[in-house]
């Protein structure tokens, strides 16, 4: 339970006061409209009015959140304000994009009810034209306004009309259809299979929550649900004057001819903060995109990996954190998220970009990779870089003992940790509280070795030369394989390297046994804390997760952190 509270205590208070103040939103505005002053409104639509404007408050809440997640400069600088005072705090930052999904689930389920609540207030505001009986009062209500058309009730002021023209020739009707549309078509492409098999199609479509703001900010300009107005509720009480509303505006009556306004738009006062942000957020990438950066080196790796050595003035990095990258030649307009595989240590920033859809197959063109020579440096394309960002990985130097848990290219931020852990060692840096690092590399095929594995053979050479090969403890697995599969191995098991990878420590197949390799270092290391580490799929991080809970006992503890992008 200790290490559930830690782990998992503070984002459950946060998701809960979050769920909280929707809860309390959608309650106080519900009952704010069973007030006096909307008596006659109800007396159109019933219920239905709350329905429609319990959820909009609970949207402009959400609309005010959704953008600060995504908001990365400012996250990464509180990041490092936090980080001093509370790593727990520090790491619910690193879970932005959770909570920016959470507050886009919740934004389409309240778009969801107001919608549905409005489909029948129109209906209702369209059956009260249509049954014209002046003994009725909803009709008498509906009547209210023509002429001056001045201080009407009814938004539909003829009978002559139906709720679907009304819908796109009113603001609040056409409004709210483009920016439905724009919501639909945003979550959907964000889904899981096409963000990662289409990610321009991801890319493209996310930025139509431009035109979602814009309309959602003149959405209620039209003022179309009046109430209403505290000078008429001098002169008609509606619990009084309702039943006498013949006899209104006629003399001897103290019943007035009710008047009726609408609330003055208030969205733009919850989400104009937040967009003055996201607008800074913008600037800032835009400034350093026309920052000079020159590209020192280009690796084209085997399995189609490219790697791109760079530099930036003015450009400093810590371990595990990723930039953006855009290349104006491939597009102008789009931005990819790539782990720094450099150490703070090293002169140049470099990424390792595998070669998996249309916008990095065009940047390996670009760089000269479907060419059998070298590209000279003046023909290399211009990259923008933003950045860096930071990530849970940051914190891997706060834990005496480490677990690193890479799957396939997911291994990029560990490249950097590695790196900066050997440049520390041989520095005799005495400031470096970590002690142990176990490093797990989890991988389909025998390909997505080659390039990690160079990285490996040149640590695993150092260690042996400097007689410090205690500090890393490193396991490799091929998880497609099966040790019948690879029996035909065997023979090479006897020769000082691994066949496949050309390092002392030998491969092995098949996927680890968490629950073993947990309980061996809880063993090894008492009374510690130890941070597990991962990038990789989330059914792996679910695993890790639930061993990091489980393996909890007594004074060892096991810390999750996962990366996100």
């Amino acid at each position: 339970m200790g290490n559930f509270a830690a782990n998992e205590g503070l984002s459950i208070f946060v998701i809960l006061v979050w769920l909280g103040i929707n809860a309390f939103l959608f309650v106080h505005f519900y009952m704010a409209f069973l007030v006096e002053r909307w008596f006659y409104t109800r007396v159109l639509l019933g219920h239905a009015l709350s329905w429609a404007r319990a959820p909009a408050a609970c949207l402009n809440f959400n609309c005010l959140l959704i953008l600060l997640p995504v908001c990365r400069n400012l996250l990464s600088f509180l990041r490092g304000t936090i980080q001093c005072c509370s790593r727990t705090a520090a790491r619910q930052l690193d879970r932005n994009l959770t909570f920016h999904k959470l507050v886009a689930y919740m934004i389409a389920f309240h778009t969801a009810v107001h919608i549905g609540a409005h489909l029948f207030n129109f209906e209702f505001f369209m059956d009260a034209q249509l049954d014209r009986n002046s003994s009725l009062l909803p009709f008498i209500l509906s009547e209210i306004g023509t002429g001056d058309n001045a201080s009407f009730l009814n938004p539909i002021r003829t009978n002559e009309t139906n709720p679907t023209i009304v819908m796109f020739t009113t603001i609040a009707g056409l409004t709210g259809v483009v920016i439905t549309l724009a919501l639909i078509l945003i979550i959907t492409s964000s889904m899981e299979v096409i963000r990662r098999s289409y990610f321009e199609v991801f890319w493209y479509t996310h930025h139509l929550f431009v035109i979602f703001f814009i309309g959602l900010v003149f959405h209620g300009y039209g003022r179309i649900v009046r109430g209403q107005t505290a000078a008429s509720l001098k002169t008609n009480r509606p619990e009084v004057c309702a039943d006498q509303f013949e006899d209104w505006g006629n003399n001897g009556t103290d019943c007035a001819v009710p008047e009726f306004a609408g609330n003055p738009p208030m969205t733009w006062k919850w989400v104009v903060g937040p967009m003055i942000l996201y607008v800074c957020e913008r600037l800032v990438r835009l400034y350093r995109s026309h920052q000079k950066v020159v590209i020192t080196k280009v690796v084209m790796h085997p399995s189609k990996t490219l790697e791109l050595q760079m530099k930036r003035k003015g450009f400093h990095m810590e371990v595990g954190q990723y930039v953006f990258i855009q290349c104006p030649s491939v597009s102008r307009l789009e931005w990819h998220p790539f782990t720094l595989t450099s150490a703070p240590e090293e002169d140049y920033f470099s990424a390792h970009i595998r070669i998996v859809g249309d916008w990095t197959q065009a940047l390996y063109e670009a760089c000269g990779g479907d060419k059998t020579e070298p590209q000279e440096a003046w023909k290399l394309p211009k990259l923008a870089i933003d950045g860096p960002f930071g990530t849970a990985s940051e914190d891997v130097f706060r834990y005496e003992v480490v677990m690193l848990v890479g799957a396939g290219i997911g291994v990029t931020p560990f490249a950097s940790i590695l790196k900066s852990v050997w440049y520390k060692r041989i520095q005799n840096n005495q400031d470096v509280f970590t002690k142990k690092i176990y490093f797990y590399w989890l991988c389909p095929e025998t390909q997505a070795f080659e390039w990690f594995a160079d990285l490996l053979q040149s640590l695993e050479g150092q260690m042996a030369e400097k007689g410090v090969t205690d500090f890393l403890s490193y396991n490799i697995y091929l998880t497609r394989w099966k040790e019948t599969e690879a029996a035909h191995f065997r023979v090479h098991h006897e020769a000082e390297n691994d066949p496949i990878t050309g390092l002392k420590q030998k491969t092995l197949y098949g996927k680890p046994n968490w629950d073993n390799e947990f309980t061996n270092i809880a063993s090894k290391h008492p009374g510690t804390k130890v941070g597990v580490f991962l990038c990789g799929p989330p059914q792996l991080g679910k695993s890790l997760e639930k061993q990091s809970l489980s393996h909890t006992e007594g004074d060892v503890k096991f810390i999750f952190n996962k990366e996100n992008f």
